[in-house]
């Protein structure tokens, strides 16, 4: 390659979008009654102060510890925060060592029943649609944040590290998608910088900045974190695009980025662990598993009987799951999935989901089936999964009554996205749980991966009223317009 061949890359980047913005890029997560987590990103190695304040002026700001950002973790840094008032909106302030400050905020989980509120979507940067500045950006983050939810819930595919962002995509209209574009995104994710690299991409957008400052995030990992429909066992031997085979590797690669690119709190003993759970008060119990770290692999997912290939929650987190779901006092209890139950989501002869097409439980479904039927057997009510991953919106009432499978009590999944990626579907049903789709935007009318100006970008939304304990969900575009909204009753 010439000397110019390796260079359009890096000039092509340092002429569309600085490198991070100035002041630094500030989030907070993990957020519960009396604690949060506040991440930043410095530009060299230096330390991180952060002071806090019930007051956006910060009359009497309370300063935490030192935290190091280092070149090891990429000039990354998390501060656990402590001792926090509860249902009480915290303004933070973030500076590196002599830099500017940033400011942000975050609401903590009340103590007591309160009105709650709270936003969730995937799929960020899909189908090689990056960072178009003339047409706005991400647009549907502005509109998530102008939702006000107390926290978000990413539900996976924050980055897309298998996927190529080109500088221009030619749109059937005649004009053309200007992406932003780095080294790091001109290619497939292999190394622990690229990997890093898909999630300062998304940084580069002045939506995500702003939402991330305002809005609190609880994120989870489906595929593209790493690469499509990969499993622990995969190798990419016949995939071109990778000089790394072992998807093992790469995964532990995407994991390091994953955790250090976010707000998540560590866990003593168990660093690694993305599944955790959160509870808001007496109405709220938050549930966020993870359906990659210990699946089977991917198969035709027809095996009758359990074993480690039909695995999707593994041993460890189906227990974990069991128990805080049979033992919640919560009136609702919402499970974050990254991937639905009742859509059935091919990988080539295989398949990557839950569902394997109709019939009784087989393959992952028997783990499912286990988990809905404890439910029932404790009388435990009012879950609610929410989920991404299929590029539209939908909701669906899974009811025993037409289900194949009837041991286990009615509940709603409903699904969102994408926040800014191609749009897909409608996928294809499988009647094992009764599934009844009640809305979805997906349409065969509509060609599949549309740019995200098109409009077909979704987030949802879920109000408890404290009073009534109702729960009402909304779907939204990515103008904050409302196209389906249901209020459910909880049942005792």
């Amino acid at each position: 390659m010439n000397l110019r061949g390796r260079l359009l890359p890096t000039l092509l980047f340092l002429a569309s979008f600085p490198l991070r913005a100035e002041p630094p890029v500030v989030a907070s997560g993990d957020v519960t009654a009396d604690s949060a987590v506040v991440w930043s990103r410095g530009a060299k190695p230096s330390r991180m102060l952060v002071e806090t304040d019930t007051d956006p002026s910060f009359p009497h700001p309370k300063e935490y510890a030192l935290v190091e950002a280092a070149a090891a973790a990429d000039f990354t840094a998390k501060a656990q925060l402590t001792g926090l008032p509860s249902g009480t909106r915290i303004h933070y302030r973030v500076r590196f060592d002599d830099g500017e400050p940033a400011i942000g905020s975050f609401k903590t989980a009340p103590m007591e029943s309160a009105d709650i509120r709270f936003a969730w979507s995937g799929d960020t940067a899909g189908q090689g649609w990056g960072i178009d500045t003339s047409r706005g950006g991400m647009l549907t983050y502005e509109a998530a944040r102008k939702f006000q939810p107390d926290f978000f819930i990413h539900s996976g595919d924050m980055v897309y590290a298998d996927g190529i962002i080109e500088p221009e995509i030619a749109l059937d209209d005649g004009t053309v998608w200007k992406n932003v574009v780095t080294p790091e995104k001109s290619k497939v994710a292999e190394t622990l910088d690229e990997f890093r690299g898909a999630y300062r991409y998304n940084l580069l957008d002045e939506n995500v900045r702003r939402f991330y400052a305002e809005v609190p995030l609880l994120v989870q990992w489906d595929d593209h974190e790493v690469t499509n429909n990969w499993f622990p066992n995969e190798s990419l031997a016949d995939d071109k695009r990778y000089t790394e085979k072992s998807v093992a590797v790469l995964s532990a690669r995407a994991r390091q980025a994953f955790l250090e690119y976010n707000p998540i709190a560590a866990r003593p003993g168990d660093p690694d662990r993305i599944y955790r759970s959160f509870h808001y008060g007496p109405d709220l119990d938050v549930f966020l598993i993870d359906l990659r770290s210990y699946r089977g692999d991917n198969s035709p997912n027809k095996q009758t009987d359990e074993s480690p290939e039909t695995t999707i929650l593994g041993k460890a987190q189906w227990d974990w799951l069991a128990e805080n779901l049979t033992t919640s006092k919560a009136t609702w209890k919402v499970i974050a999935s990254d991937m639905p139950i009742g859509l059935v989501v091919g990988d080539g002869k295989n398949q990557e989901a839950i569902a394997n097409g109709n019939g009784p439980p087989q393959g992952r479904e028997l783990e499912v089936a286990r988990l809905l039927t404890l439910l029932k057997k404790k009388n435990v009510r009012n879950t609610l999964w929410l989920t991404a991953d299929v590029h539209y919106a939908a909701a669906h009432y899974y009811d025993p009554a037409k289900a194949v499978y009837q041991d286990f009590l009615p509940f709603w999944e409903f699904i969102s996205g994408p926040l800014h990626a191609g749009n897909f579907g409608p996928n294809g049903t499988d009647n094992t749980f009764g599934i009844e789709v009640k809305f979805q935007t997906a349409s065969k009318d509509v060609k599949g991966n549309r740019p995200p100006s098109e409009g077909h970008q979704y987030f949802g939304g879920v109000e408890i009223d404290a009073a009534t304990k109702k729960l009402t969900v909304t779907e939204r575009n990515r103008e904050g317009k409302i196209v389906y909204s249901v209020t459910l009753d909880p049942k005792k």
